[in-house]
Parts: C-alpha cells; sequence; structure tokens
C-alpha cells in the first residue's frame, strides 16, 4: 500500500469523514482498493493499497495510486492542498489461512506483524491491540518460568491458545473468505461469492476456502501475454513523479552503510525478471529501488538503489525467481514518517 498525507483548504475539510473505494483505476484482474480520512488540524490521510497477487508485469503500484486522485471524487478534495507527505509499506492481509506459527523459543508473533488483519472491514487495529494484550496475559502466566534460571528460551504456547478462544480469531473466522474468493475466481466471481457469503450466508458457509497460489511471486504472467499500461503524465499539483514524493518521506541511509538489498543470481534476474517480465520490480517498488539500467557495451544489468528503500519488503515477497535478499539494514536508517 502507498499513502500521503496532505493539507487541504480548509472549506474542504471535514473532520471524521471516510471514504473508501473499491476496484478503479485497477483492472479487474487485479485486487485493491482506497481510503481518504479528514483527520484533524485540517490534514487528510489517504492511499491505495494493490494485493501483491496480480498478473501483469506492466502494473505500477505507484502510479495506480497517483490516477486514482485524479478521480472527481478525490481531486476535488486535493486541489487547493499541499501533500506534506508519503511513504509505502506490505500489509500481511492474507487473514485467517495465512496465520504463521505465533509462537517459538523466547519470541511470540503478535499484531500486525502475526497477520491479524481483517482485510473485508479494512481494519486490524482492533485486532492488533487485543493480540497484543493476549501475549502480555500469556507472559504474565508464565513470567516466573520465563524470569527464573530456566526461563531461557521458553515458548508461550499458551499465547496461541488464548488467541485460538478470543474474539479475534472468532472475528477472523468469520470473514476467512473474503482474499481468497477474489484471488481464486477473479472479480466478479468472486465478489458475487462474497456478497453471498456476508450478506445471505452471514459468514456461515460451510466450507474454508484455500488460496489457489503458494505465493504472490508465482502469480505474474510472461510481458509477452501482458498488456502494457500507460499512465499519465503527472502535473506536479495533485500527482507527482516518484522521486519527488520519496523526498517527502524523509528515508535516509548513510552511503558507505551496507547495502542491505542483495541480489547473488544476477543472470537469473536478467533471463528471468528482466528477459520473461521486463522488469517487474522497478513497478512494484515504491522508491525507485530497482532500474535497469545499460552498462557501457549496451548490455542490460539491474542497478540497486538501497539509499532510496522505504523499508516496505514488496520485493521480497512479489521477485518472481525469490533472488532478492533483504537484510536488515544498518540501525537508524530509513524512513523518517512523522504522521503516516
Amino acid at each position: 500500500g502507498i499513502k500521503e498525507v496532505w493539507s487541504v483548504d480548509p472549506a474542504k475539510h471535514v473532520p471524521g469523514r471516510v471514504v473508501h473505494t473499491g476496484g478503479w483505476p485497477l483492472e479487474t484482474d487485479s485486487f485493491g482498493g482506497s481510503f481518504l480520512y479528514h483527520i484533524d488540524d485540517g490534514k487528510v490521510h489517504l492511499g491505495f493499497v494493490v494485493g501483491l497477487d496480480y498478473q501483469n508485469p506492466y502494473l505500477s503500484i505507484y502510479d495506480e495510486f497517483q490516477r486514482w486522485k485524479t478521480h472527481p471524487a478525490i481531486r476535488s478534495t486535493l486541489e487547493g492542498g499541499e501533500c506534506i507527505g508519503y511513504g509505502a509499506r506490505t500489509i500481511t492481509e492474507g487473514g485467517f489461512q495465512c496465520l504463521p506459527k505465533l509462537t517459538m523459543p523466547g519470541a511470540v508473533l503478535t499484531g500486525d506483524n502475526a497477520g491479524t488483519l481483517v482485510a473485508a472491514r479494512i481494519k486490524g487495529v482492533h485486532t492488533a491491540m487485543k493480540a497484543g494484550i493476549l501475549a502480555a496475559e500469556a507472559f504474565m502466566e508464565r513470567a516466573d518460568e520465563v524470569m527464573g534460571s530456566s526461563g531461557k528460551g521458553v515458548e508461550l504456547s499458551n499465547f496461541a491458545t488464548k488467541l485460538e478462544k478470543s474474539w479475534v480469531h472468532e472475528e477472523m473466522y468469520k470473514y476467512r473468505n473474503f482474499r481468497p474468493a477474489v484471488n481464486n475466481y477473479g472479480f466478479y466471481i468472486g465478489s458475487a461469492l462474497i456478497a453471498f457469503d456476508q450478506l445471505v450466508a452471514k459468514c456461515k458457509l460451510p466450507f474454508t476456502l484455500k488460496f489457489a497460489h503458494e505465493g504472490d511471486h508465482l502469480s505474474l504472467k510472461p510481458a509477452a501475454f501482458s498488456k502494457k499500461i500507460e499512465y499519465p503524465k503527472y502535473d506536479g499539483k495533485i500527482t507527482f513523479d516518484l522521486l519527488t514524493n520519496l523526498i517527502r518521506s524523509g528515508t535516509n541511509h548513510e552511503e558507505d552503510q551496507p547495502i542491505h538489498l542483495h541480489v547473488e543470481d544476477h543472470a537469473g534476474m536478467l533471463k528471468e525478471n528482466y528477459k520473461k517480465y521486463d522488469g517487474p520490480e522497478g513497478r512494484f517498488c515504491p522508491a525507485k529501488v530497482y532500474e535497469w539500467l545499460d552498462n557501457e557495451k549496451g548490455e542490460k544489468y539491474l542497478q540497486i538503489n538501497a539509499s532510496n528503500c522505504l523499508h516496505c519488503k514488496a520485493c521480497s515477497i512479489k521477485d518472481v525467481g525469490q533472488r532478492i535478499d533483504w537484510r536488515v539494514p544498518e540501525g537508524g536508517g530509513g524512513p523518517a514518517y512523522s504522521e503516516m
């Protein structure tokens, strides 16, 4: 997902107003939607989210967001305002079927990191907070064991049990078929199935859908079988080129720090990513980290602008050959968000 923060004309600001949209400008083979929230101090938070299981390698998540802002219902709010913030991150929105094992010796996964977002409701703060509370309770129940001499490597299996018995698990199970319905059956059939599940069956269908693929990196079609997408030019008022927006993120890495984005198999990247899929990493990255350039011999090579990185992790998920190794960067680097 990609997000901007705007300071808008006071006459257009309606504190508390919430706008959600779905679909446009995406094609029907992609899943996504938007949000626009009027908050305090004359500011608006807006963003666009695209499922990384999209099929067209020419789709640019950033440019879909910029095009979405040109819709009259959105443009009218932004005209006369100023964009003051930009950022991006990958959302764990797979839902109930994608929950990982939540405990391990010495640690737990909780909140958004565990994937407790309920995509059908576009909400996740409430489930993340409750999961955190349950993790704290699980710790306190075994605090003596954890803090004692034998506490090294204790696995809080009681946390997983607590979560399974909570309303978080109940809510996630209730909406479990929302995301895989579109993933498996496309926009039209998937939407019809979701409508029947939620409006007719009241989320009580007697089956649980599985995702059709094992990972978002497997969903792309080769460039030869895909339609190129022509995006409108940026106007510098409502829509902006990526590098202009990137400055608003405040992202910063020391130029001499070890690069945290590694590709060992450059030949494989050239053969598969560029020649077969026409370099999709240059379009799904929201920070212009990846660029296919020509060397002095006219040969293509992948340039990695690691200092641009917003730490969104999209590349480690969507890269078709899983050749991009996203490592923990040197401390202190990355985006400097203030209101994101």
